[in-house]
């Protein structure tokens, strides 16, 4: 009879209960489906009230965001033995908030930067795809999508007249 030498494999580290907390943006990153969107979702109220107090309350929570989400994230990743976890959507919390940066608050320019963000964010493209495969840690987890957030923010300054057109069109007037 032999002894098998091979042990049972032990549950991944849990992060602490505050880190988790940020890095899943309140839990939102636990959603079972699409946890990136579930996060920018989440974040959609916090914008709101941002953007009600003002362009230096949106820019300064964002980069606190970014700071706090880069310490976050690298902890998050280094507990649970991951490269850029699913769970961590604090990079889209702040990637979100920047794509809003250049527009006035109304409800229309909510939801095209939150479409025009999660594009950019899952799609990727150059440059947003180059600094999420050649940069790590924490600040690589949150700077993919502050690249995400800029290239949103830029796309969205410049769609500002067809969406007031399109919204008069349509008879939208409460979304603007």
């Amino acid at each position: 009879m032999t002894v098998s030498s091979h042990q049972p494999s032990s549950p991944p580290a849990r992060p602490p209960l505050y880190i988790t907390l940020i890095a899943t943006f309140f839990g939102s990153g636990f959603s079972p489906i699409w946890p990136g969107t579930a996060g920018t979702l989440a974040t959609v109220p916090l914008a709101y009230v941002l953007m009600r107090l003002g362009l230096v309350w949106l820019v300064a929570v964002a980069v606190a965001l970014f700071f706090l989400g880069t310490w976050a994230a690298d902890r998050y990743c280094a507990a649970t033995a991951t490269h850029d976890s699913g769970h961590i959507v604090i990079d889209e919390v702040v990637g979100y908030l920047l794509s809003l940066v250049l527009v006035p608050l109304s409800g229309a320019n909510l939801i095209v930067g939150f479409a025009l963000f999660r594009l950019f964010d899952i799609w990727k493209p150059w440059p947003i795809r180059l600094v999420d495969r050649h940069v790590g840690g924490g600040f690589g987890v949150m700077a993919d999508d502050v690249c995400a957030g800029i290239v949103s923010a830029g796309c969205l300054y410049f769609l500002q007249a067809p969406i007031q057109s399109a919204l008069s069109r349509l008879g939208l007037e409460i979304l603007r």
